[in-house]
């Protein structure tokens, strides 16, 4: 993944801290990712989030909202307008790098203002919320007694999430009065509604009345006992996930077709969990995606498949796909193909001593479905031993491996997320 940092204009002119994370190959798509109230482009969800988007070739920009994070300004003197004008600008910077805004995602007061701002975003085919409000005013329920203060004063001082902020006037009078639904009732892209119904900041209402607004296209999944902030690794991993799964029916992420023969270019492997075995595989691309780990009983969280599952699956979607092949070729009335895979070997603790030979063996079932007489099965058991996988395990392979310098040089920014 690689990253670009730059400053664009927002609402008044302050200079607002954006970060794109760009694939490595072209992008298929971009996205806008829009953060919550008097949070920031790096809370851990958003980086979650953006770094699953960008695996699946999709480039993602994060920006801090005026007088937040790294950007510029006065947030006092911000509104829910000024943000909305500042969505906007974000979209506006993109595409004068040549990337227009094809998805747009909102997390809590930024799900509300995406809706709003899609609507001057012409190129945008997609919108997903995460924890949005219906009325944005809501957010003025934990400004407790500073209400009367900002009334009579014209700003006034609140603690929300432990940190102090300084609230205008003009901000309460903004959110208070926003009306949602013109802008949710006659939103154009497509929409995904994310919440969790325990979210203790924004009611579980909010999603329902969102999403009855909305037409269709649209689609609601529940996050379950997240909690607002998605704070939990195997939340923001799960939301990331469905919002990946859900945009490709909306964006075109196709890539060219490679020459047969062709190199299938790499395959990403990227640790997911520090505490676990987790990891992210990615293809093509990031077209293609899922999970590795390991059982419970050897550390892991069960949240895919091992490696030597994986390893047995090549060899079965190998010997399939050789079969399949030979059979079309030679037209003769194969129906259906199953192949079982089983993998015998020694785990970790139960290795043999140095110099002890080790032996791994991949037992092979076989299910040929059709009127095949008994030479076409013949044959075709031959076949399966001439898959290219099943070759490569019998004969064996050569692994060259290259370490590469991974220091992240400890600016403000990797401070700021080392201390997250």
């Amino acid at each position: 993944m690689r990253t670009e940092r730059f400053t664009f204009k927002g609402h008044d002119g302050s200079d607002l801290s954006a970060r794109l994370d760009l694939p490595d190959t072209a992008p298929l798509a971009t996205a806008l990712m829009v953060h919550c109230f008097t949070c920031g482009k790096d809370i851990p969800a958003a980086r979650r989030i953006a770094a699953r988007l960008t695996g699946l070739g999709i480039a993602v920009l994060r920006f801090d909202f005026t007088g937040l994070g790294h950007s510029q300004g006065e947030f006092e003197n911000t509104s829910f307008s000024s943000n909305v004008h500042d969505v906007v600008a974000a979209a506006a910077a993109l595409e004068s790098r040549g990337h227009a805004v094809d998805l747009l995602i909102g997390h809590s007061l930024g799900g509300a203002a995406v809706l709003r701002a899609a609507h001057d975003i012409p190129t945008v085919k997609a919108v997903a919320t995460l924890g949005a409000p219906y009325d944005p005013g809501h957010v003025t329920h934990h400004f407790n007694d500073a209400l009367d203060r900002i009334a009579r004063d014209g700003v006034g001082e609140i603690k929300l999430g432990g940190r102090k902020l300084r609230i205008g006037k003009a901000f309460v009078e903004d959110i208070s009065g926003q009306n949602m639904e013109q802008a949710i009732r006659t939103l154009k892209p497509a929409l995904l509604v994310l919440h969790a119904p325990r979210d203790e900041t924004v009611g579980i209402d909010s999603a329902t009345r969102i999403f009855l607004a909305a037409k269709h296209p649209k689609s609601f999944v529940t996050l379950d006992d997240a909690d607002h902030l998605i704070t939990r690794e195997s939340d923001a991993d799960y939301a990331a996930d469905v919002i990946a799964a859900w945009a490709t029916r909306y964006l075109d992420l196709r890539r060219p077709a490679p020459p047969i023969g062709a190199p299938e270019g790499v395959t990403r492997v990227t640790e997911a969990d520090r505490d676990g075995f987790a990891q992210d595989i990615s293809a093509s691309g990031g077209k293609h995606h899922l999970i590795a780990d390991e059982p419970m009983a050897y550390g892991g969280t069960d949240r895919g498949p091992s490696p030597y599952q994986l390893m047995a699956a090549s060899l079965g979607a190998c010997t399939s796909m050789t079969l399949r092949m030979y059979a079309r070729r030679k037209k003769w009335p194969l129906e259906g193909i199953s192949v079982d895979v089983t993998h015998d070997r020694m785990h970790a603790q139960d290795a043999p001593s140095p110099g002890t030979e080790r032996i791994d063996r991949f037992r092979r079932d076989i299910w040929l479905d059709g009127p095949l007489d008994a030479a076409q099965r013949a044959r075709l058991m031959e076949i399966a031993d001439r898959c290219p996988v099943h070759r490569t395990l019998e004969t064996g392979a050569k692994v060259e491996t290259i370490l590469h310098d991974q220091a992240i040089p400890l600016d403000d920014e990797n401070l700021e997320r080392a201390a997250i």
